[in-house]
């Protein structure tokens, strides 16, 4: 079996195991997936150049995807694409293959993941919380382990949210580096299609094939002076109220940062939240009616029964907004811009937490709108004032991951990237078994925001046994003189990641120096040499699995 169709036949019995339905729309039969992965593995050995060949991904419910309705997480305005929306005509052009379109609050409307029809996304680490939204689907797909990486789109913090909830990397690029053509408008004038990974050179990877040149003019970014980043952050009075343990996750990001030998300063908050909150309270919601009234009217007056209530509602009283509105909120923007980023100067990134809190699915239906304007109080300014973000994970709070943010001015993106790198310090880990790609155990290191580095060998000084476990796995012993080269996997991982995989390491596996064939050493999976003495020797395969194959 080709390696691409393991991958997909796993991700398929990923999806059935951890039995989260409300994930998706649309899924892709897996015969119809198996035969385009086949088709892939035929090409890549004619000598085709693929650079994601063998990746999986998911796209967000409101981006089109040729053979998959497009419903924008509305079955009555759902509609047949003819073509795939650029961005996903692109990673398919480089070998990626699309697994489904995913939930999302209706419409792209709202931070929470439970606006849907389709079901309430639960988070992939507390189903009794919300995912976060408007891309829910898509951010739980990767979290889950089910697809490499996923698109959104990220109007107000769609892109960000559900990251920081999930525990993933959510790219939010600036303004136009990404086509939204195909995409099913929030406010079309500052959407964002997005990429969700486990790790930042995942997303990033993705976002290369996805972006296109820049489409507009813009004056030369100022000349940054040597020296060390120049980070801003928020005072604590500006951050308003947080859930508990959260302002303490923000302070230890932030001193990861000055640790790593970054500048901190201080900035005046207030423009940025000011500017969040006429997201919606001002007039620029009205551009959510010229996006999808028309039809939300209609299927309102047709009495139709697939509407949520809360985003029609949002969509409705944006219809008699008064246009002097709009040019009074345009005016008090642009002045709050202005003062933004006088306020960010010569920093070079602004921190802050993705959001304030984590809310429950009950707290989410009890107060359906003040819970959302409070998840977007730091996200719903940065698409008004054309900025770039990267949200990444921070560690944890009461065992759930705890997400920041960096903010940046326009075509940032790459040193927005290199800063966050700062605060998620990255180690590598060797597998030569059931952890490699599509191998029963391999979801394990995906949960753990791991990703492949390359394919490899070991040095030739060890032998392979086989273990009777469940499932079955092979042993790995370093004998020296006598020994051969077998096959092995080099995974990226969080550093905290490794720790966790090696607190629920059972024996008889341990954790040790691997020697690659290069010469160098990382840390893999080795196995305690008493428990071999009836183990079947299988070295001679050369690896797993060619062992497992034959």
């Amino acid at each position: 079996m080709s390696m691409t169709v393991s991958r997909v036949r796993a991700a398929y019995a990923r999806i059935e195991a951890v039995d989260r339905p409300e994930i998706w729309i649309d899924l892709r039969p897996q015969p119809e997936v198996e035969q385009e992965a086949q088709a892939l593995d035929e090409r890549l050995s004619a000598g085709e150049q693929l650079p994601l060949a063998g990746r999986l991904f998911a796209a967000k419910g409101n981006i089109d995807v040729q053979g998959l309705p497009t419903t924008a997480g509305c079955p009555s305005y759902a509609y047949e694409p003819e073509t795939d929306a650029p961005v996903v005509a692109r990673l398919r052009a480089a070998g990626a293959i699309v697994l489904g379109t995913t939930n999302l609050d209706q419409f792209a409307t709202g931070l929470v993941g439970t606006r849907s029809p389709y079901g309430a996304v639960r988070n992939a680490h507390d189903p009794a919380r919300i995912s976060g939204g408007s891309s829910a689907g898509s951010a739980v797909a990767v979290a889950l382990g089910i697809v490499d990486f996923a698109l959104g789109t990220d109007t107000a913090g769609s892109g960000r949210v559900p990251a920081a909830f999930n525990g993933i990397v959510g790219l939010k690029p600036t303004k136009g580096l990404v086509p939204t053509e195909g995409v099913v408008p929030a406010c079309a004038s500052i959407d964002c299609v997005t990429v969700f990974a486990r790790t930042l050179p995942e997303a990033e990877q993705a976002l290369s094939f996805m972006a296109s040149p820049p489409d507009r003019d813009l004056p030369p970014l100022p000349q940054r002076a040597p020296g060390p980043w120049r980070v801003a952050v928020a005072a604590r009075d500006d951050l308003g109220e947080l859930d508990e343990g959260w302002a303490e996750a923000y302070d230890a990001a932030v001193e990861r940062l000055r640790g790593a030998g970054a500048e901190i300063r201080t900035l005046d908050l207030t423009p940025f939240t000011e500017a969040a909150a006429m997201l919606y309270q001002g007039a620029f919601v009205a551009e959510r009616y010229t996006a999808v009234g028309a039809f939300v009217d209609k299927a309102i007056a047709s009495g139709s029964e697939d509407l949520d209530p809360t985003v029609a509602g949002i969509i409705t009283r944006a219809r008699d907004i008064p246009a002097h509105q709009l040019y009074a909120d345009q005016d008090r923007l642009d002045a709050l811009r202005a003062r933004a980023l006088a306020e960010l100067a010569d920093a070079d990134a602004l921190l802050l937490p993705t959001t304030p809190g984590h809310p429950t699915l009950a707290e989410v239906a009890a107060d359906p709108l003040g819970a959302n304007a409070r998840l977007g109080r730091f996200t719903n300014s940065t698409n008004l004032f054309d900025l770039a973000a990267v949200a990444v994970p921070s560690g944890e709070v009461n065992g759930l991951p705890f997400g920041v943010m960096l903010i940046g001015p326009a075509f940032t993106d790459d040193r927005l990237a290199q800063i966050s790198r700062d605060l998620n310090p990255e180690t590598y880990i060797a597998v030569v078994g059931a952890h490699l790609t599509g191998q029963p155990l391999n979801p394990q290191l995906l949960s753990l925001g791991a990703h492949l580095d390359r394919t490899t060998t070991t040095a030739p000084v060890y032998r392979l046994h086989t273990l009777a476990t469940t499932p079955p796995k092979p042993g790995l012993v370093r004998v020296g003189e006598g020994g051969a080269s077998i096959e092995a996997e080099v995974w990226r991982l969080p550093a905290e990641g490794l720790g966790r995989l090696l607190t629920a390491l059972p024996r008889p596996m341990t954790l040790g120096s691997v020697e690659l064939t290069d010469g160098t050493s990382v840390p893999g999976f080795l196995c305690e040499p008493g428990a071999l003495s009836n183990a079947e020797d299988i070295t001679s395969y050369g690896g797993w699995r060619n062992y497992m194959s034959s």
